[in-house]
């Protein structure tokens, strides 16, 4: 395929630092898109603040750059006014699951058609390098010197518990199976939900001496577990393991139907 088709060549080199892996799950995202064969101008491409949300500015779709933890909001009015484009949400963990977090749980309750990648690199990269709601217990941000009291969010078990209909996480070093979890999730009917574990060398690794992203990528590539593999290890056995595959694949009725279906007993007045 040609990645440059579907850039906006005018905006590069990007922003990101070296080893940080959104560039690789920019690049998945756009081979499922050629994949599925989807005309650019059908898609619709909605980020909030972050490293993460540069996405849309770099890809020639639709795209909307949001104010912070916002994204699905927007995403949801641009759904329901045009409910034939494809939206996709691209969000950081901070992003999705702090500010945004309420949005988050309430678009899987409601499971509208919209795609959502959360790119998980357990730190608020851009802004500072500060805890976020998935940095794990113990690691050091700019906000906790010290390391981190909190217990962090399993976003994906979230999504599952709200609603999502569809619920995958990967990690940027098994980039086949993120490019399966991403092409599913795209074609799903409801709102779809792929965590990203993506590593931040600069904002995190640095403070918490893991390495540079190669290392941070090898972390990766020797702690995943599959989920199912997982089902049988104990809670010792898991600890510091990255658990990948899919959480939820179900069918449920959308909520675009269900909508267009108050909008046509409003207007008939019944």
């Amino acid at each position: 395929m040609d990645y440059l088709y579907y850039l906006r060549q005018d905006k590069m080199p990007h922003i990101w630092c070296d080893g940080c892996g959104h560039g690789i799950i920019l690049k998945s995202i756009l081979r499922c898109v050629d994949k599925l064969g989807w005309d650019k101008n059908d898609i619709a491409l909605v980020s909030g603040i972050g490293c993460s949300s540069r996405t849309p500015g770099y890809v020639d779709f639709n795209t909307l750059h949001t104010t912070h933890g916002r994204a699905l909001a927007f995403a949801t009015g641009l759904k329901i006014a045009n409910p034939k484009l494809h939206v996709i949400v691209v969000s950081g963990d901070g992003d999705a699951t702090a500010i945004g977090g309420n949005h988050f749980i309430h678009a899987a309750r409601r499971n509208i058609d919209i795609t959502m990648i959360i790119y998980n690199n357990y730190i608020y990269g851009m802004t500072g390098g500060q805890v976020s709601p998935t940095t794990p217990a113990h690691k050091k941000a700019s906000t906790a010197p010290y390391g981190n009291p909190d217990e962090p969010f399993d976003i994906s078990r979230l999504a599952q518990a709200a609603g999502a209909t569809y619920v995958a996480r990967s990690t940027v070093y098994h980039v086949g199976k993120m490019d399966n979890y991403i092409g599913n999730a795209l074609q799903k009917t409801g709102f779809s939900v792929v965590e990203i574990l993506t590593p931040c060398p600069t904002s995190y690794g640095r403070r918490n001496k893991e390495g540079n992203g190669v290392d941070m990528m090898r972390y990766q590539k020797e702690n995943t577990i599959g989920i199912e593999k997982a089902k049988n290890m104990s809670a010792e056995a898991l600890a510091g393991k990255i658990v990948t595959g899919v959480f939820v694949d179900k069918e449920q009725e959308s909520y675009l139907n269900r909508y267009n279906e108050v909008i046509k007993k409003a207007q008939s007045g019944v």
